[in-house]
């Protein structure tokens, strides 16, 4: 069942995106949206040879609700650095944080947190040492910036993305 449910995301997410770009429900749009939903969807499956097996969604959900509050509060603080200028006392800089999260998906979704976040930047991954080099507008404190990369974010996208992994 989870499998069927899997497979069908894709067309149905694209269905449903299409009608929402198009504004309209017209059979015409239905037709060809449905056609066009499932054709994409076929045709996109040799470009994915590692598929994401998602676990554990309230996981996913309190990750959800923790990088919203960070970006929230880094709105504030990257608003305020730059209202106050040289007078904020930022101190820019770079971080090497090591990483243990193995799934592509799951690296993905990290570095996707790390970009919407203001006031830090994705600066490279050395995937020999899967250690991150994260750009930090203000590094006062890189303890809490390992702490927050490595347990508020790499651990549950890590149970989120790999603990099928384990159980398959």
């Amino acid at each position: 069942m989870r499998n069927h449910l899997t497979l069908a995301s894709l067309p149905l997410f694209l269905f449903v995106l299409w009608l929402l770009l198009n504004s309209s429900a017209s059979p015409g749009n239905l037709l060809l949206g449905a056609v066009l939903a499932l054709w994409l969807s076929w045709a996109a499956r040799p470009f994915r040879p590692v598929q994401a097996q998602l676990g554990k969604p309230l996981v996913a959900l309190r990750l959800v609700m923790h990088v919203f509050i960070d970006i929230v509060k880094s709105n504030i603080d990257v608003g305020r650095i730059v209202w106050q200028g040289a007078r904020s006392g930022a101190q820019p800089g770079f971080l090497d944080i090591p990483l243990t999260i193995q799934d592509p998906h799951g690296l993905a979704a990290l570095a996707c947190i790390v970009t919407y976040t203001p006031g830090t930047v994705w600066s490279g991954f050395d995937e020999s040492t899967n250690v991150l080099t994260l750009h930090v507008l203000d590094l006062q404190d890189e303890q809490q910036w390992l702490d927050t990369i490595q347990l508020r974010y790499q651990q549950p996208l890590i149970q989120i993305f790999e603990s099928n992994a384990r159980t398959r």
